[in-house]
């Protein structure tokens, strides 16, 4: 494509951007009315991050994270003299050096326009951000109250695809306490203990697909429900990420600690951690148990507005770790399967008492 053609098409609105607008700039509104966003305001971001995300820098797509907010809400920032013009062109010039994760770019308001004023690491909860995920990719999501750990997405914008996160919708449907840290609904002090999320992000990153199952700590009976011998049997288990865990350790060793369990479930099988974080198996074949029924209907759910649950036959799922990960949680009601899949999809299954049948929440656009 041509220079002067892709400026053409720069002036262009991105439809999707003028789709969520006003339904991002009402959430924003609820949870933090004296830095929300208005609709227009949203709809010029996330066209310029859009546009910015098709172009090359040294043959590199731009990753860069936009935040709105003033430079006295940002705490330690670093200030231009002059704030930049919010266009495709300054953004990907940009890019290279605030690509690292972390680091976002200050968007705010300078006589009626908008305008870059410098980049920070500090922005205040619920502050709305724009990030580039890869070309044609974006996510809106929103710091949570701890400033540790995963923000919040608000809605997904993919190519003249968008979704926007059900929070709410999804919250009331009896969901496991994962999907509800996904969501954004921990307190304050739980986003930094929670332990699944950086597993969960660990075995999507891998690429590789994978299968964990969570189980309670102090019982055996998980193992009625695995194919025995198990190859990779652990003995006695593995108790790195637990102990660490139980000090209250979040460094970079918390972090080593769950990408070596992430790892393991590249390996052909599931890895079997009980609740208290101690790994006692990886590579396990999962079987159905002696007098148990298999598992005939799953009811599926995505976190997206518009997107009905619906009941499919285990084996529509995706595969064979899929269906495993349903009669395993079939089976042990009091546990939870989360399945990686090659192609990014991330499905969490749990047991639902007043449904009494297996749910299957598809995460992916959570993760981002």
């Amino acid at each position: 494509m041509s220079h002067a053609s892709f400026k053409d098409m720069e002036r262009l609105a991105y439809p999707p951007a003028g789709a969520v607008s006003q339904t991002v700039a009402e959430h924003f509104r609820r949870h933090a009315a004296d830095l929300a966003p208005d609709a227009a305001t949203i709809e010029r971001i996330i066209n310029a991050a859009f546009w910015a995300s098709l172009r090359r820098e040294e043959g590199r797509a731009p990753k860069i994270s936009l935040a709105y907010l003033p430079p006295e809400k940002a705490g330690p920032a670093l200030l231009v003299e002059r704030p930049l013009p919010l266009d495709p062109t300054t953004l990907t010039r940009l890019a290279p050096a605030v690509e690292r994760p972390g680091i976002h770019l200050g968007v705010w308001q300078n006589g009626g326009e908008l305008g870059i004023w410098g980049a920070t690491r500090t922005i205040p909860p619920f502050c709305f951000v724009v990030e580039t995920v890869e070309p044609g990719l974006l996510v809106i999501k929103h710091r949570r109250a701890s400033p540790d750990g995963k923000f919040a997405n608000v809605a997904v914008l993919e190519g003249d695809q968008f979704k926007i996160v059900d929070a709410e919708g999804t919250r009331v449907s009896e969901c496991p306490d994962f999907v509800m840290t996904l969501l954004g609904f921990a307190g304050p002090g739980d986003d930094s203990d929670s332990v699944l999320l950086p597993l969960a992000l660990s075995m999507r990153a891998h690429g590789h697909g994978g299968s964990l199952l969570v189980v309670p700590h102090g019982t055996d009976k998980w193992r009625q429900s695995i194919l025995w011998p198990v190859p990779y049997a652990v003995a006695p288990p593995f108790s790195r990420l637990g102990e660490l865990v139980q000090n209250g350790v979040r460094d970079e060793k918390f972090k080593q600690a769950t990408d070596a369990i992430g790892g393991l479930t590249a390996v052909d099988g599931a890895v079997v951690l009980s609740d208290h974080w101690d790994v006692l198996a990886f590579g396990a074949k999962i079987g159905r148990r002696e007098g148990v029924q298999s598992v005939e209907e799953v009811l599926v759910r995505e976190p997206i507005v518009g997107q009905q649950p619906f009941t499919i036959k285990p084996s529509e799922l995706g595969g064979t770790r899929h269906f495993s990960a349903a009669q395993f949680v079939h089976e042990q009601r009091d546990s939870l399967a989360l399945v990686a899949s090659q192609d990014g999809r991330f499905t969490v299954f749990g047991w639902s008492p007043r449904a009494k049948m297996v749910h299957a929440y598809r995460v992916e656009a959570l993760l981002l």
